[in-house]
């Protein structure tokens, strides 16, 4: 069993060093950059293993995993462990393998013992994952092979909080945390099926870029997928959200009439007022073009504006 104080020293490096990655990346970091790891007395340290999926560094042998991974969805393909985000109650992580006491499922029920926080990474697309630290884990399921996570990014010492108040913290943390999750794979699904460039003014510059949902996600239509999303740059995004822009069901551009007569720089113009009329970009599959029904409620919106 690895001291106390190197393992919350070298946990604690790790997330500072995933502070800056998710600064510098914008929330999700290559894998290529995870396997490179951080600096920790003198030694670069590995933060995941995607080939065994829970990952404890030599340094804490014997000690709590300092990892585990999601593997991202491949179409065609199953993940080999089913690991659920539904929208309520804790992330559930399914043991390696069957053998409840195999080391990497005893070395996170030992994260659970000692309450150790651990990096949960969720692949979103191949080669990006999103880190979701400090985790914990609440539970352990042997009938059914799984572990129950949550997420608490404002605290690395449960042992100071109180027990009511740090249930309730998780609980909005962990639900905050899946809302991440969901959003940053609507908009590299979104993004990537329109080829990284705007819908509407053709930029190409994918960091300039977010996925618009056509219908909010609070409708219970709202799903984060393709058919609901238009990736859009930011001004084109704001100017949709705000009604200065509508799409009609035909992917025609409509710019707001009040807009149309104003006079300002050239962004109006040739940002807006150019656009009046032209279509927008769509997807080459048909099934990940707009969904015209969507399209047509939202632009009714627009027009009512």
């Amino acid at each position: 069993m690895p001291e106390l104080d190197l393992d919350w020293r070298l946990r604690l490096a790790a997330f500072d060093a995933l502070n800056r990655l998710r600064e510098a990346r914008g929330g999700l970091v290559p894998l290529a950059e995870l396997e490179a790891g951080f600096d920790f007395q003198g030694e670069r340290i590995p933060f995941l293993n995607t080939r065994r999926g829970i990952w404890r560094p030599r340094q804490l042998k014997g000690g709590p995993a300092l990892s585990v991974v999601t593997v991202p969805h491949r179409p065609g393909r199953e993940r080999p462990y089913d690991d659920q985000i539904a929208a309520d109650g804790p992330f559930i992580y399914k043991y390696q393998g069957s053998d409840p006491d195999e080391w990497t499922n005893a070395a996170v029920r030992l994260a659970m013992t000692l309450r150790r926080p651990i990096i949960y990474f969720y692949g979103q697309v191949p080669g990006l994952y999103e880190p979701i630290y400090p985790c914990y884990v609440v539970g352990d399921d042997p009938a059914h092979l799984e572990f129950r996570l949550e997420a608490d990014v404002l605290t690395a010492f449960p042992e100071e909080r109180e027990p009511v108040e740090l249930e309730a913290r998780r609980g909005y943390e962990t639900y905050a945390a899946k809302s991440r999750l969901h959003q940053h794979r609507f908009r590299e699904l979104v993004v990537g099926a329109y080829r990284e460039r705007c819908s509407v003014c053709r930029l190409h510059h994918v960091e300039l870029l977010d996925a618009a949902h056509i219908l909010p996600d609070r409708d219970e239509r709202g799903r984060p997928e393709i058919p609901n999303g238009l990736a859009l740059c930011k001004i084109h995004h704001g100017a949709f959200d705000t009604n200065i822009l509508g799409v009609s069901p035909d992917y025609r551009i409509a710019i707001r009439a009040d807009v149309l007569e104003e006079i300002d720089g050239p962004m109006l113009q040739h940002g807006l007022k150019d656009m009046h009329r032209q279509r927008i970009e769509v997807p080459r599959a048909e099934r990940l073009r707009p969904n015209p029904d969507y399209l047509a409620e939202r632009f009714e919106r627009f027009r009512a504006a």
